[in-house]
């Protein structure tokens, strides 16, 4: 079995790709240790110590390292884990995890009725121009809320503290919607 590897933008983050499906359906992001507990191929990256993310993608798992780590080191004990894992075919959650249970979005921005058709207009752009292009970088975006122009998002895997994440927001995401979406004034992260 071989396993690929991209860098993503953020580098911390190294995006691995094992060839066949990781997740069926969304993805899913692991900030730390305990919240890997619910698969066993997230807790055995995490206990690797350099680890502070984990993030599944549809065919992608990407991870990230502690600051001031050399994925010249780490990137060998990673493929190993993924190597073990894919070629064993366990499962990628525990059996009685929450794994399938999907997360509802934050309800913090209470959405006008009225907006509906813009908010229906921004998640389609979301899906299917912004995400895909988010997940070649080894990551995710989830919409968060619609309020008074302002558009909520959230981002996920080698996203989620990148550098140049503010950018992507603000000049690639914000400058799609408002062109499409003329209602849409902002974009900021949630």
């Amino acid at each position: 079995m071989l396993i690929e590897t991209e860098t993503t933008p953020n580098p911390a983050t190294l995006k691995f790709l094992p060839g066949q499906a990781v997740m069926t359906a969304g993805t899913r992001d692991f900030a730390d240790a305990d919240e890997a507990a619910a698969s066993p191929l997230a807790s055995a990256l995490f206990s690797l110590g350099d680890v502070t993310g984990v993030f599944f993608g549809r065919d992608f798992v990407s991870v990230t390292a502690a600051p001031g780590v050399d994925w010249r080191d780490l990137k060998p004990q990673v493929l190993s884990v993924l190597l073990d894992h894919f070629s064993s075919g366990s499962p990628l959650f525990a059996p009685g995890s929450a794994a399938e249970i999907l997360v509802p979005a934050d309800e913090s921005f209470a959405e006008n009725p009225e907006d509906a058709d813009i908010v229906a207009q921004i998640k389609d752009l979301i899906d299917t121009r912004v995400r895909p292009a988010v997940a070649r970088d080894g990551g995710d975006i989830a919409y968060r809320g619609f309020d008074r122009g302002v558009v909520y998002l959230a981002m996920h895997g080698a996203c989620s503290g990148c550098p140049s994440s503010t950018a992507t927001l603000k000049q690639g995401i914000e400058t799609l919607l408002k062109h499409y979406v003329p209602e849409v004034t902002e974009v900021r992260a949630a």
